[in-house]
C-alpha cells in the first residue's frame, strides 16, 4: 500500500506514523481539499479465507466504517472516508496532534497522570461514551492506546467499530494458554472474559481499568501473568485506588471502583451517570496538594514488587502483552507514534532473563535501532506460533537467529533465545529431530555461561526430553525429565509451577514407558498440587487431570476415566470456551471411554456434536476432525452398522491420504479400519488387500521389529486364515 503513495488517486502518503496489530497509520494529504489527514492501511484479508468469507467481512467493514463516519462528537475522532485499493481497506480519519494516554504515562516516567489531569480525562471520555451509547454502538476495546489528548487539552476516543472488525478479520492477538480472544487483557470486563453478550456497561468497566491506571500508574490487575489478569478481573476485588495514591479525591475513588464492579447491574448505569458523577464531585471543594507521586517501588529485576492483593503466581506461558506503564522484563521493540490509535499490539513472549545483556568484549557495539529491530522481529515470531503459523514463525526466527549471532555473537543469551524458539517450532512441525540438535547446542551454552540449574538451561533442556520423546526414545527422556525435575526441586522447591511441570512431562512420560501404575500416581500428585498452586480450573492443572484419566484408562478404569475426562470437559467448557481446542479434546476422550464400556449409542451422539464442532471450528479436512469422524465409524461398527461404517472408514482415509499422505499413522489406521469393515462384510479378499498395504507401509518407516508392524503381520495372517475358512480350496489355488 505504502509503495503506490497515491489512494484512489485522492490520498496521498507521506509519513508513517504508527504500526500495530492491524496494520498501518500514515499521515496523508487530501489532494482533492488540500488537508492534512491520517489513512489507517488495514492488513490485507487473511488468504484462507474463502471469496464468500472475505465478501462478508468487505461489508462487515463498510458498515462498522459508516457506523464510525456517522459519530459527531468533540470527543470522538472523525472519520471521512473510507473504502478498498488494491486488496487493502482503508480508513480516512482526522489528523490528530497529541499524544495517546498510553504515551502521557511513558512520558512521564510511568508516574501517574496529575489528579486535575485525570479527573479531566474522565469527564471527557464520559461525555464521549454517553453520545455514542446513545447511538447503540459499543467500543469494546477502551484502553490508554485508544484515548487521545490532543495539544489544545481535548480528549478524543478513537477506533469505534474497529475493534470487532479486527477480530472477525483474524488481527486479534490471542493468548497462547488459553485461547481467549483479545488485544490486551488489562482492560477487558468479566463479561468479555466470559465469552457474554457485552453492552455500554462493558465500556464502562474498560474505562474503569484506564482510570485506575492513569490515576495510581499501574492497572487493576497489574501482574506478569495474563491468566492471573484475567481471574483477577473476574474474582479479586481491586484495591482502592487512594491506597496507592493518598491525595486522590474521594469521589474519584468511589467511581473508578463502582466502576470495576464484576456484575454490569452494580456499575453506573450509563455514561449519562457516570458524567453526573464527575461533575458531582468536581462542584464539591476539595483540595488537591500539587505532587508528584512516585513511581510503583520495583524490584532490581525491574518487576513489580508483589502486592498484598496480588494473585499466586501462576505459569509464565502466558503474556500480558503492552500495557500502558511499560512492557516487562527484557528489551521490546517500540512501535512508532501511533497518534491516530491502533487496535490491537503484537504480543511478546515472556522473556526470563530479566534484562537486556551486554554484549561480550572486543565485539563492536551494534546499533541500538538493530537490536530494538530485531527484538520487534523476535516478538512477530512468537505472535505468529501463537496464531499456529509455525512455518512462518520458524522462518522468522531462523534470520533473527542469524543477524543476532552476526551482531552478538553466538553464545549471547539473546542469540539463544532465537535459536530457543527455532527449536520450538521445529518440534511443532515435524521435524523433532531437528529439533533436538537446535535444543542440545542451547542447552550446552547455556550450561557453560549460566550454569547447569540456571532457569534457561533448565529450559532447553526439559524441551530436551520433550523432542526426545517425540523420537519415540521414552527411556532417554525419562532420564533428561528426572535429571530436571530433580535440579529444580532443589533450585524452586517440589510445588513451584516450573517443577510441576516438569512433574507433568514425567508422568506422561512415564505411561509412554507402560510404568502406567507410576504414572498414574505421579500425575495424580501433579494434579492434587496444581489444584493447591493454581487452582482447580487452570489450565495446567485440567491439563494433569487429562494425563490421569488417560492413565486411568490404560489400566483398564474407564468408568473411573469416564468421569474424570468429562469433568475435564465441563471445566474446560467454562475456563477456556466450548469451542477452545482443549475441551474438544477432552470431549473426544468421553466419546473414547462411552465406546470401552460398550455404550456405543452415547458415543455415536457424541462424536456427531464432536464432528459438527470441529468442522465448524477447524474445517472438514482438519486431522481433529477427522480424529472425530474415525471414532465415529469405529463406534458404527461396534453396533453391527458395517455398511455405514466402511462408507465413513473410506471417506477419511481418502481425506487423510490427501492431506497427510499415505504413509501417515493416521491414514494408516484408517485404511486399517477399512480392512475390518470388508472383514466383517465378508470380503477377505478385498480386506487382504488393505491389511498387506498397512503392514507393507509400516514396516517401510517403522521398520519389520516395530510393535504396529508385527500387528499389521498379525492381521494379515488372520485374515488368511478366515478367508480360507470361507473359502476351503481357495489356499490350494495359490
Amino acid at each position: 500500500m505504502g509503495d503506490t503513495r497515491l489512494i484512489q488517486g485522492r490520498y496521498r502518503l507521506l509519513d508513517l506514523i504508527g504500526r500495530g496489530g492491524m496494520g498501518e497509520v500514515w499521515r496523508a494529504r487530501d489532494e482533492s481539499l488540500g488537508r492534512q489527514v491520517a489513512v489507517k492501511c488495514l492488513k490485507p484479508l487473511v488468504h484462507g479465507h474463502d471469496h464468500a468469507f472475505t465478501g462478508v467481512l468487505r461489508e462487515r467493514f463498510r458498515r462498522e466504517a459508516r457506523v464510525a463516519a456517522a459519530l459527531q462528537h468533540r470527543g470522538v475522532t472523525v472519520v471521512h472516508d473510507f473504502g478498498e485499493s488494491d486488496g487493502v481497506l482503508y480508513l480516512v480519519m482526522e489528523l490528530l496532534d497529541g499524544r495517546n494516554l498510553s504515551q502521557l504515562l511513558e512520558d512521564n516516567k510511568q508516574h501517574p497522570l496529575p489528579v486535575a489531569d485525570v479527573v479531566e480525562v474522565a469527564e471527557q471520555v464520559a461525555a464521549a461514551l454517553a453520545y455514542t451509547h446513545r447511538q447503540s454502538i459499543v467500543h469494546r476495546d477502551l484502553k490508554p492506546a485508544n484515548i487521545m489528548r490532543l495539544d489544545d487539552g481535548t480528549v478524543k476516543i478513537c477506533d469505534f467499530g474497529i475493534a470487532r472488525l479486527g477480530h472477525d478479520i483474524g488481527f486479534t492477538s490471542r493468548l497462547t494458554g488459553t485461547g481467549i480472544a483479545m488485544g490486551t487483557p488489562h482492560y477487558m470486563s468479566p463479561e468479555q472474559i466470559g465469552g457474554s453478550e457485552v453492552d455500554q456497561r462493558s465500556d464502562l468497566y474498560s474505562f474503569g481499568c484506564v482510570l485506575y491506571e492513569i490515576a495510581t500508574g499501574a492497572p487493576p490487575f497489574d501482574l506478569d501473568d495474563a491468566w492471573a489478569v484475567l481471574v483477577g478481573h473476574r474474582d479479586t476485588p481491586p484495591r482502592p485506588p487512594r491506597t496507592h495514591r493518598a491525595e486522590l479525591p474521594a469521589f474519584l475513588d468511589r467511581i473508578i471502583l463502582d466502576l470495576l464492579a464484576k456484575e454490569p447491574a452494580r456499575r453506573p448505569p450509563d455514561a449519562r451517570e457516570l458524567a453526573r458523577r464527575i461533575d458531582a464531585g468536581r462542584a464539591a471543594p476539595v483540595y488537591v496538594p500539587t505532587v508528584v507521586s512516585a513511581p510503583l517501588r520495583r524490584d532490581p529485576t525491574d518487576r513489580p514488587v508483589a502486592r498484598e492483593a496480588r494473585l499466586p503466581s501462576w505459569t509464565h506461558g502466558m503474556t500480558t502483552g503492552h500495557k500502558a506503564t511499560g512492557t516487562g522484563a527484557g528489551p521490546r521493540a517500540t512501535p512508532p507514534d501511533a497518534a491516530a490509535g491502533l487496535t490491537g499490539e503484537w504480543i511478546a513472549r515472556a522473556d526470563t532473563r530479566g534484562t537486556p545483556q551486554p554484549v561480550p568484549a572486543g565485539r563492536p557495539t551494534p546499533a541500538p535501532e538493530l537490536l530494538t529491530a530485531l527484538t520487534g522481529r523476535h516478538n512477530a515470531g512468537l505472535s505468529l506460533g501463537r496464531l499456529g503459523r509455525w512455518e512462518e514463525a520458524g522462518e522468522v526466527h531462523r534470520a533473527v537467529a542469524a543477524e543476532r549471532e552476526h551482531a552478538l555473537g553466538p553464545d549471547h543469551p539473546d542469540t539463544l533465545a532465537s535459536r530457543y524458539e527455532v527449536g520450538f517450532t521445529l518440534s511443532r512441525t515435524g521435524r523433532p529431530a531437528d529439533a533436538l540438535r537446535e535444543y542440545t547446542h542451547v542447552a550446552r551454552v547455556r550450561e557453560g555461561v549460566l550454569g547447569p540449574e540456571h532457569p534457561d538451561t533448565l529450559a532447553a533442556r526439559q524441551e530436551m526430553a520433550y523432542v526426545l520423546g517425540q523420537l519415540g526414545r521414552h527411556f532417554d527422556a525419562h532420564q533428561v525429565y528426572a535429571a530436571v525435575l530433580a535440579a529444580r526441586e532443589r533450585a524452586m522447591g517440589p510445588e513451584h509451577p516450573d517443577t510441576l511441570r516438569c512433574r507433568h512431562n514425567l508422568a506422561f512420560n512415564l505411561s509412554r514407558l507402560g510404568r502406567l501404575e507410576d504414572s498414574y500416581r505421579m500425575a495424580s500428585d501433579v494434579a492434587a498440587a496444581r489444584a493447591r498452586v493454581l487452582g482447580a480450573n487452570h489450565p495446567d492443572t485440567l491439563v494433569t487431570r487429562y494425563e490421569v484419566a488417560y492413565a486411568l484408562g490404560q489400566l483398564g478404569r474407564w468408568p473411573e476415566a469416564l468421569d474424570t475426562y468429562r469433568e475435564v470437559a465441563a471445566a474446560r467448557a467454562q475456563a477456556l470456551g466450548p469451542d477452545h481446542p482443549d475441551t474438544l479434546a477432552a470431549r473426544y476422550e468421553v466419546g473414547i471411554s462411552l465406546g470401552r464400556l460398550g455404550r456405543s449409542v452415547q458415543a455415536l451422539e457424541l462424536y456427531r456434536g464432536l464432528i459438527d464442532d470441529r468442522t465448524r471450528v477447524h474445517g472438514p479436512a482438519h486431522p481433529e476432525t477427522l480424529r472425530a469422524r474415525h471414532g465415529l465409524g469405529v463406534n458404527l461398527g461396534r453396533l453391527g452398522r458395517w455398511e455405514e461404517a466402511l462408507a465413513e472408514s473410506r471417506d477419511v482415509c481418502a481425506i487423510r491420504e490427501r492431506v497427510l499422505g499415505p504413509d501417515h499413522p493416521d491414514t494408516l489406521v484408517s485404511r486399517r479400519e477399512v480392512a475390518v469393515g470388508l472383514g466383517w462384510l465378508g470380503r477377505w479378499g478385498d480386506a487382504l488387500v488393505e491389511y498387506r498395504v498397512v503392514a507393507e507401509a509400516r514396516e517401510r518407516v517403522l521398520g519389520v521389529g516395530h510393535p504396529d508392524a508385527l500387528a499389521s503381520r498379525n492381521d494379515e495372517a488372520h485374515c488368511l486364515e478366515r478367508r480360507a475358512q470361507a473359502w476351503p480350496g481357495w489356499i490350494f489355488l495359490c
